[in-house]
């Protein structure tokens, strides 16, 4: 057996992990991966540690079978190329070292992926770009040295559209499969079909509401189950004297309601607040509101696609000492992102969808009732 070089960051942080709901599932997750190529589907409950562990224990799992075939006990499976893409090594490795290829995490949204891998490098004392890395449109950190990549749906669907093998790619992990899409559609399918060239490629999808049963059905995949919750969550329902929805939107009567919504539950609860809202419009509408009527020491925050970078961190970091925060976000800090402090969601249940104009055989966004399943993602950010 050839001796690791130097310890790796990520098994250390399986041997004292923090301690997180979907620590239960990963006996689970080790034995499936080990008994079978077939995929696997993960649900857990909001909050429960998935987006942050099962990569770790994917890859830790890749490493400890890479290790024990470079002792000579076994052989990689073959793809039906003829030869283990997992074994080919990416830049800066040795064809000896025992260390696999990366592991890819997919991401709906550029702003979760850049969020999923911050969080994932500080819990090993690193700086992005390092063992954890991401890559987005138009912006990446990463380097040889990185085990683990977030990237978003779309770009992973062009890494596999320009080659279908993956080379240095030695598992995929897709995060939040309920939140369909073009893209997400479209790379699932590739993803199915490059598995005939690469049956040593593990596929994970991961999910805190999608049907699993039914999906590991129509993938062949086997199915855990996750644990729940880390705390109970009180629900408190704030009724609006007028609609949610008028004929040119979101009506400004509602969105003042949503406002002092906030504001009474800040005043009444301990920690930091997060409101949901449709849109950006919407967002800086009510940002602007609840700028004018926080108490000193009340921080608000807008958090939506189209801030720059910049300002998506300043709302996903913790409030400084002595100080509290109000995060007025889209349908972004749904799903993967934990905003530090969050004690209180305020909810207007609202959603930006695309729909199909029949009339004008064009799609856009249109304003909707959120599902019950957006409602669940959007409490477990308690």
């Amino acid at each position: 057996m050839c001796p690791d070089r130097e310890p790796d960051p990520l098994s250390a942080l399986l041997a004292s992990p923090p301690d997180l709901p979907v620590l239960a599932a990963l006996p689970e997750l080790r034995a499936a991966l080990a008994e079978s190529t077939r995929p696997v589907i993960i649900t857990a409950p909001p909050g429960t540690g998935k987006t942050t562990l099962v990569p770790v224990a994917v890859h830790d799992h890749l490493r400890a079978q890479r290790s024990h075939q470079a002792g000579g006990d076994s052989q990689p499976r073959p793809s039906r190329t003829g030869h283990s893409k997992a074994g080919r090594p990416l830049a800066g490795q040795d064809h000896g070292a025992p260390t696999p290829g990366r592991v890819v995490v997919t991401q709906p949204r550029r702003v979760a992926a850049r969020a999923a891998a911050r969080r994932l490098a500080s819990l090993l004392g690193q700086e992005v770009g390092g063992t954890v890395g991401y890559a987005v449109r138009g912006e990446r950190r990463a380097s040889p040295d990185t085990r683990i990549e977030v990237v978003t749906s779309g770009l992973l669907l062009r890494r596999l559209q320009s080659d279908p093998e993956l080379p240095g790619v030695s598992a995929v992990v897709l995060d939040e499969v309920h939140e369909r899409s073009l893209d997400s559609d479209l790379l699932l399918a590739l993803l199915l079909d490059a598995r005939a060239l690469r049956e040593d490629l593990p596929l994970i999808a991961m999910s805190a509401t999608v049907q699993a049963e039914r999906l590991a059905g129509l993938l062949g995949a086997r199915a855990i189950e996750a644990p729940g919750r880390l705390h109970p969550v009180e629900e408190i329902w704030a009724p609006s004297r007028t609609g949610r929805l008028g004929a040119r939107g979101v009506p400004r009567e509602f969105l003042t309601h949503v406002a002092g919504t906030a504001l009474g539950a800040l005043e009444s609860h301990e920690g930091d607040a997060l409101v949901f809202l449709p849109g950006a419009r919407e967002v800086d509408e009510v940002t602007r509101r609840l700028r004018t009527g926080v108490p000193d020491g009340v921080d608000v925050l807008p958090l939506h696609g189209r801030l720059p970078a910049a300002a998506q961190d300043a709302a996903l970091a913790a409030s400084a000492p002595g100080r509290r925060r109000i995060v007025v976000a889209t349908s972004v800090a749904e799903s993967s992102l934990t905003v530090p402090g969050v004690r209180i969601v305020v909810d207007a249940m609202l959603a930006r969808e695309p729909r199909l104009d029949v009339a004008r055989s064009m799609s856009g966004l249109v304003t909707v009732g959120a599902s019950r399943a957006s409602g669940i993602q959007r409490a477990g950010r308690a």
